[in-house]
């Protein structure tokens, strides 16, 4: 299997993996500051780029049971956070199909 390709983000500000600096959302994709990962502050993104997703798993959150999957930067690895597949709080519903980034493993890369 060969490299994989990677997309290049423009824009004010670009987000990259902590390790390799592979582009991976911009502020625009940005939907919140207000969470919390393993490793400090979290924010919650619509899009993110160059990621892979690892499998599904139930997850006890401090908002409740979510189905979620850790991503991975497709580069070298880190993993960056998880993506919510489901949501089982109707409340929490606004959070399928969006990512956590921990901002500790994220680095400014514009």
């Amino acid at each position: 299997m060969g490299m994989s390709y990677r997309r290049y983000l423009a824009g004010a500000r670009v987000y990259g993996c902590l390790t390799c600096r592979t582009h991976v959302t911009t502020i625009h994709s940005m939907i919140s500051r207000a969470f919390n990962g393993q490793h400090g502050r979290a924010y919650l993104f619509e899009d993110v780029v160059n990621v892979i997703e690892g499998e599904p798993n139930d997850r006890q959150m401090t908002t409740g049971n979510h189905t979620v999957r850790d991503i991975y930067c497709c580069k070298c690895g880190t993993i960056l956070g998880w993506k919510y597949d489901k949501a089982y709080e109707q409340s929490q519903k606004y959070k399928e199909g969006k990512y956590i980034l921990e901002r500790n493993l994220l680095v400014d890369v514009q």
